[in-house]
This record gives structure tokens, sequence and C-alpha cells, in this order.
């Protein structure tokens, strides 16, 4: 097994930074990303600033070895940009000849399996490779494997705008009109100024949009701004304000607030979204309760994403029911019973799956739970990749410290009181 590299899927800033630690481990390895270059995914919100500042969004690993080459980091305090982050980070990373020499770009992964074994024979799994099939430039691949560390993240993933998990009636032929993501409105202001623009969804993604929109509407009045919201009441939607430790996600959630209160954005509560009916007016959005409420010339889903775990159907995992993370990530991050933010320390022991050799990390990891931080993927990545080299040490010795967002969720009980009591729900 020692023959063969350790694979890494996703060439993101936990992709690489698993590498990093594997190139100060002297361990052999290949990253396969399915998009042109490092950071695909990050280009295409790269008109986004992060309320993460520089110095919690480089990799310990990482920085080592690009401080080796004489590179020199941006100031700690400031606040890159998607863009930046791949330009003056992520980029001069890969440039590094070890991570250079071993990444395959322009190539998608479809499968990941045992060699010769489908998930149903349990004897015998460990002493055999792992198998990574990929559509690369040169046609369908096959990528062998001591170990794989899955960093693939959620992008690729969207939710629907449907509540109850699918899409909603009517909502894959209104396509033409559904943004998903962070969509740069600033860019592409013609398609929203003066229009009826609808938001879907309460967390900082859509945040980040009304922010954009208001900008717009501030130069063109007549543009119109919905926001629709599951919950029924805002409650800490807004964030912790001057509390939270990371200030420019407090500012984040503080702007919104104001849009709201005394803005230009409509907000609409426990707004469950059923079905999207077209007409020549536009899309009307129809709620579990029959509520309707439109017309819209541009809806954006910033309802948030979820893993792609089609392609490790014959890889035995131990994955959340709920939240798609890994199972035992899941009582950690549950977003019903946690905003604070802070998670306790976990790595390769909480990521590890049954199938040994097999981990699941950074975005991924999380499944569908809204919270992860670069913070949180890099120890993650350093324990895993410890564990793999047999540094038992090293990589259960997880040392994590996350900014906390300054709210602070009680424990939810149901109305019958089915709900356990949970002496720490968070924070």
């Amino acid at each position: 097994m020692q023959s063969y590299p350790v694979a890494i899927i996703g060439a993101g800033p936990i992709g690489l930074a698993a590498a990093a630690n594997l190139v100060e481990r002297g361990l052999s390895f290949t990253i396969i990303e399915a998009g042109s270059g490092v950071g695909a995914a990050i280009r295409e919100w790269g008109h986004v600033q992060l309320f993460s500042p520089w110095q919690h969004c480089i990799d310990p690993a990482s920085r080592r070895l690009l401080e080796a080459t004489g590179w020199t980091a941006p100031p700690d305090n400031e606040h890159p940009t998607g863009r930046d982050l791949v330009d003056l980070y992520l980029e001069p990373l890969s440039g590094i000849p070890q991570i250079a020499d071993s990444l395959q770009t322009g190539t998608r992964v479809t499968s990941v399996s045992r060699l010769g074994v489908d998930k149903t024979r349990p004897l015998g799994r460990d002493e055999l490779p792992f198998v990574i099939t990929a559509v690369a430039p040169v046609g369908e691949i096959e990528i062998l494997a001591s170990s794989v560390i899955d960093a693939s993240g959620t992008w690729r993933q969207p939710n629907p705008l449907g509540s109850g998990g699918t899409p909603a009636l009517g909502e894959r032929a209104s396509t033409d009109l559904i943004a998903t993501g962070i969509p740069d409105v600033l860019a592409d202001r013609d398609q929203y100024a003066g229009g009826a623009i609808a938001v879907v969804g309460s967390g900082h993604s859509a945040q980040n949009v009304l922010r954009a929109l208001a900008s717009v509407a501030a130069d063109d009045e007549s543009t119109q701004i919905t926001w629709l919201v599951r919950r029924d009441e805002p409650g800490q939607m807004f964030g912790g304000g001057t509390d939270d430790e990371l200030p420019e996600r407090g500012a984040l959630g503080s702007a919104a607030k104001a849009l709201v209160s005394t803005g230009p954005v409509d907000l609409v509560t426990g707004f469950r979204i059923r079905e999207v009916i077209r007409d020549d007016a536009g899309a009307w959005l129809v709620s579990l309760d029959g509520r309707k409420v439109g017309p819209f010339d541009r809806i954006v889903n910033t309802t948030g994403f979820r893993p792609d775990l089609a392609m490790l159907g014959e890889i035995q995992l131990d994955i959340d029911n709920s939240l798609e993370s890994s199972k035992q990530l899941a009582p950690l991050i549950d977003p019903n019973f946690h905003s604070c933010g802070n998670v306790p320390p976990h790595g390769a022991r909480e990521l590890a799956q049954p199938d040994k050799g097999f981990f699941i990390v950074g975005n991924k990891s999380y499944g569908r739970a809204p919270t992860f931080l670069l913070l949180t993927g890099y120890e993650q990545a350093r324990s895993v990749v410890a564990l793999i080299d047999g540094d038992e040490d090293a990589a259960y010795n997880v040392k994590l410290v996350l900014p906390e967002t300054g709210v602070c969720s009680p424990a939810p009980q149901s109305s019958k009181g089915m709900l356990p009591i949970l002496e720490n729900a968070c924070c």
C-alpha cells in the first residue's frame, strides 16, 4: 500500500493544506481538481470579501512552505476577497514544485472504490488500494491510492428553493430566472436594477447579496428587494453584531438588520416555498400555507449547499442521516442547536470513515451545516495527514480555537417536549 500515493480530491484551501502537510512529512500524493486551476470554486465568488482576516485564512504548514520560497504574507488584519485568496495565496502555494508536480486540474472524480471489490465485501478491504475513477482531458482515467482525503467541498451542490429539500414545483422550469450562491450583483447590475428581486435564505450569503442589491437600489429607487426566510422570527439571524469576535461577520449581520428596519429590504418570515409559478409578469413564489408573493424578475437562491455523496457510493461511510456530515461531527455542529460558532477540537479521530484510510475534510465534512471556517479545515488536514503517516500522538493532539459569533442558542424543545435538553447546547 505504501507504494501508492495519497489522493487528495479538490485543490481548494483545505486540499492544498493537506498537500502542504504531506510535503512536510515526505509522503507522496496526487491532487485531483475538477476546475481549470486551484481554487476554481472560490473564483466563482471571488468578488465577495471574507469576514475572516488573512491571519485566519492561511494554513500554518502552507505558510512555512511559502515563506521558504521568499513569499510574504499579506497583512494579518486585512480581509481578502475570494479572488485575493486565490491570487495571493493558493496560486503561489500551488506553484511550489512539490505541489505543482502532483496537481492534476480539469479532472473530475466520478467514483471512489476499492480495487476489485464493492462495498459489500468487508474482509480484506484494508489491504486493497483505493481506485479513483475520473474524467480527465485525455479521457476517463483510474488512479490508485493508499489513502484518500476528500476535500471537494459542496459548492457544486446548491440546495433547491423548495422547503422540503427537493426542488419546488416549477423550480426546474424557472432556472433562467434563478441565480445560486452569491452572484456578482454589482458587476451584473443591469440584471437587477429596476427589477423586483427575491432573495431566499437567511445566512451570510443572503446578507452579502442584500448589501449589494441595496447599493443597486440606491442608484435606482425602482429596484424592489424582497427577503424570504423560512424561520418564523428573525431571532439570531442577524448575528452578534459588536459581540462577534470576527468584526466583519458581525457588521454583515448588522447591515442586513439595518436594511430591513430602515432600508429598501422587505423581510417576509415563515415563508417555506412550495411552488414557483411563471407567467408573463415574471415568477411568483407560493408558500406551504398558500401565500403568494411576486412577480419577481430575478430570484437569488442562497439556501446553502450539500455534499456530493454519489461519487462515494462504493465507500463504506458513517454519515449523519440528517446533516450528511461526518457522523461524529453532527452533534457538535448541528445548526438547530449551535449558533455561537465555537466547535470542539476535532480531527482524524472524528473524521475517519469505516473504510480505513478514507477521510472527508473541509466544508464537505460539515455536510449541510453552514458554520464551517477555514481554521477548522486546516486543523482537520493537519490531523488527518499525521494519522496517515502513523503519527497518532500528533493526529489526536488537536488544538482548535475559533472566533465566536456572539450569539448563543438555547437547547430547543418540541411542543410536545420530545427533544432532550442539552446541557451544552451552545457555547
